[in-house]
């Protein structure tokens, strides 16, 4: 089994870097492998690094313009370089049979966003979960439950959003994910 993780190029507090870290470490320590952005930077480089030293598989996929930035992280068994950020995206969900969000910035947001609906879209049946960290999903699943009170997200896809605090409670989640039914489907004429 293989998580991609969507995190941080920033660092972010301590805890953060702390909760990416233990993570990163469970989760090679159980058997599964990462797939990131392949950057040597901020919390995505602390989970490459954190889950290399646990002795875990770890696939980065970077496009080539970030490899050309220097942000690329040379110490990885495979670093997949692609030619557009939306060849990563897609390399990325390929790669993995769940989607991971640990505290980032508008990209972190951007890939959950993206990978959440190619699930609604039923272009795949795969787990999308947050790893709340020191509370730091909570405005954003205020923000997602208004939109299911008014109408615009069906309360099951919410509630098919994972939200842990660590690797224990993602596998558990991954464990039970049951994906909900597609949200467009061709009815008989």
């Amino acid at each position: 089994m293989r998580v991609a993780v969507f995190t941080g190029s920033q660092s972010g507090p301590e805890s953060h870097r702390a909760a990416a870290a233990a993570l990163a470490t469970d989760l090679a320590r159980a058997g599964v492998g990462i797939v990131y952005g392949g950057g040597n930077v901020g919390l995505m480089g602390v989970v490459a690094d954190a889950a290399l030293a646990a002795g875990g598989e770890v696939v980065g996929v970077i496009p080539q313009h970030l490899v050309d930035d220097e942000v690329a992280h040379r110490g990885l068994p495979r670093l997949d370089v692609v030619s557009s950020m939306h060849e990563r995206k897609a390399r990325m969900a390929e790669l993995s049979d769940a989607f991971v969000a640990l505290p980032g910035a508008a990209g972190t947001l951007e890939e959950l966003f993206e990978a959440w609906t190619w699930g609604m879209l039923g272009l795949h049946a795969k787990p999308t979960v947050l790893v709340d960290v020191d509370g730091f999903w909570q405005p954003l699943l205020t923000q997602l439950r208004r939109m299911a009170d008014d109408g615009y997200l069906d309360r099951r896809r919410l509630d098919a959003l994972g939200v842990v605090t660590d690797a224990a409670g993602l596998l558990a989640f991954v464990e039970g994910y049951e994906h909900p039914p597609r949200k467009w489907t061709a009815t008989p004429p």
